[in-house]
């Protein structure tokens, strides 16, 4: 519950191990390609898990408390918090400085048992200190970081902020207890560990069902009590905890003797942090922005008070933009990162063997290689945005103005997808040359950018429909980011042939688009747009979507086998050969 999609800072509690991959200008695996190629598989595995597990929880928690209310917002907004602050303050440091250290010790005679014992203790004392500091601090935070809000919301927010907050501190321990298992080549409890935390979810957000019931009509805030910020925000921050303990098992596998060692001198953070200092800059910068939009968004919250419930549950608010946001950056997570994650070897290499010349041509596979499936799931969350809307807009007799709301969201997300990907290949060429300023120039400009525009809409869109503005701007500053990033590419690196990667996109578009029609036929029949069983239910709309998606997918995979593009042999060539009657003669 606690892992709200980052716009701008690209960084993400779930995918630290893939986002530590040229931040630090290192690859953390550095094994013969088979082996790799098995550890990138269950790091991937890992994430989709993680993943499905988390899209669980959140449909669980909108039927708990509704996806477009003040509860779910006021929720939200606490929960959230403690992911930013922690990023904003050290997920920089853990991701950017702690492997290359972690790794150079690991080979002393002691294999890093001295070393690592330093900065784990120092990273408890760090972050129990800020961690105190920061829930002390509570009240004025959530008045800072929202827009308009009663002094019932403040209070209730602060509530649930005293409950949440202490997530930072675990959130900083799994950190470094993954970067230690991570530089001794044990990749997989770091990537599963979410996995374990959703599971606990599911179990809370059940319980509370169980024992409160679901949430049907009207504000849930009429009816809410302490016990029920005890059991929702207490359980969200029990689960962080288990996710930063399950690791210790692993860590105490490797044998290293761990011990609290105060004697900080010489630990060596200041020289690396000054080679990383333009990476943490563009975290901080990004976090920031991210906290400056919430807030922002937080406006949608305090404006739905004014309405009638059935009006109200088209208002969609924070927390229903940060669901829109967790769907669709799912395909990104799962092909963009882990296909740039195997190519920034190959760029790394490049750049050690002075083969320059060889980049181009990297980095045109590596964007090309990703578009079946990116292209197909951008228009796959355009034509089913109403029934996903309805996945995730809960139990209540508004479900389905909440689903409107949400898909409307979802629409506007997913246009900057295609462009997402594309410039987080781009920006993988710039980490591998070891060129960490130029990402947070460009990372800067794109975030003034956005927030210049988003503080516009502000002024100027009704706060009832300011988070569509605000997805919106999404989605353009993804475009924005991806044509900055090919100008500069192309100028310090020469033709990497964008052209053919255009025509890559343009070409498999047009296949998308067409099993597109298709499936909004098949919505159609299955009363997509008219309200009917596509929305009369969770259930009825996960059938839905399976429908569809099976429709959409055969249409596109038959045209793409059909018209031969060159770029599904290398993605889904192995399972087509295993077709009967789509077997390339």
């Amino acid at each position: 519950m606690s892992q709200a999609p980052n716009h701008l800072s690209g960084s993400d509690p779930e995918t630290g191990a893939f986002n530590q991959i040229g931040a630090n200008g290192s690859s953390p695996v550095s094994k013969p390609a088979a082996g790799r190629s098995k550890i990138y598989a269950l790091m991937a595995s890992g994430t989709l898990v993680s993943r499905v597990l988390g899209f669980v929880r959140t449909a669980l928690l909108a039927v708990a408390i509704g996806s477009v209310t003040s509860i779910a917002d006021i929720f939200e907004k606490a929960n959230v918090i403690p992911t930013i602050i922690y990023m904003l303050l050290a997920g920089g440091v853990f991701n950017v400085i702690l492997i290359p250290q972690l790794i150079k010790a690991s080979k002393a005679n002691d294999r890093g048992s001295s070393y690592t014992s330093k900065l784990v203790t120092l990273t408890i004392v760090v972050m129990g200190a800020l961690t105190v500091l920061l829930t002390i601090a509570a009240r004025p935070i959530i008045i800072g970081l929202t827009n308009n809000w009663s002094d019932e919301m403040i209070t209730l927010g602060t509530s649930f902020a005293y409950w949440s907050l202490p997530q930072v501190f675990f959130y900083g321990l799994y950190a470094v207890l993954g970067q230690v298992l991570n530089a001794h080549g044990r990749f997989a409890a770091f990537m599963w560990a979410p996995a374990v935390n959703n599971l606990l979810q599911l179990v809370v957000i059940g319980s509370f069902i169980w024992m409160f019931s679901a949430y049907s009509h009207g504000d849930p805030m009429d009816q809410w009590n302490g016990l029920k910020t005890v059991w929702l925000a207490g359980g969200a921050t029990l689960g962080i905890v288990l996710q930063a303990l399950v690791l210790l098992w692993p860590l105490r596998k490797l044998g290293l003797n761990l011990h609290f060692d105060f004697s900080w001198r010489g630990i060596g953070l200041r020289h690396v942090g000054k080679l990383a200092l333009w990476t943490i800059a563009a975290m901080m910068i990004g976090n920031i922005a991210s906290l400056l939009y919430s807030k922002i968004v937080s406006g949608a919250t305090a404006a739905r008070t004014s309405l009638d419930p059935q009006a109200a549950a088209s208002v969609a608010g924070e927390y229903a933009l940060n669901t829109s946001q967790l769907i669709t950056v799912l395909p990104h997570s799962l092909f963009a990162l882990t296909v740039a994650t195997v190519l920034f070897n190959d760029f790394t290499k490049a750049f050690t063997d002075n083969r320059r010349e060889d980049i181009g041509g990297l980095l045109n596979r590596g964007m090309r290689s990703t578009a079946i499936p990116i292209v197909f799931a951008t228009v796959a969350f355009i034509v089913l945005a109403g029934p996903l809307g309805r996945l995730f807009a809960g139990h209540s007799q508004y479900a389905v103005a909440a689903a409107c709301a949400l898909g409307q969201l979802l629409v506007l997300t997913a246009l900057g997808l295609p462009f997402k990907s594309l410039q987080f290949f781009m920006l993988r060429v710039f980490f591998a040359d070891e060129d960490t300023r130029t990402p947070m120039l460009i990372q800067t400009t794109i975030a003034m950018v956005g927030l210049v525009s988003a503080t516009l809409a502000a002024m100027l869109v009704d706060p009832l429909h300011i988070a569509a503005a605000i997805a919106l701007i999404y989605g353009a500053t993804n475009v924005l980011s991806a044509v900055v990033t090919h100008y500069l590419v192309k100028r310090r690196y020469g033709d990497y042939g964008v052209i053919s990667v255009i025509d890559t996109y343009v070409r498999i578009g047009w296949m998308a688009t067409l099993s597109g029609l298709a499936g909004a036929l098949t919505l159609a029949l299955l009363g997509g747009l008219t309200f009917g069983f596509a929305y009369d239910s969770v259930f009825s709309a996960l059938v839905t979507i399976a429908v569809v998606s099976v429709v959409m997918a055969s249409v596109y995979f038959f045209l793409l086998h059909r018209t031969k593009v060159p770029e599904l042999e290398g993605f889904a060539g192995p399972i087509i050969r295993r077709i009967p009657g789509l077997r390339r003669k």
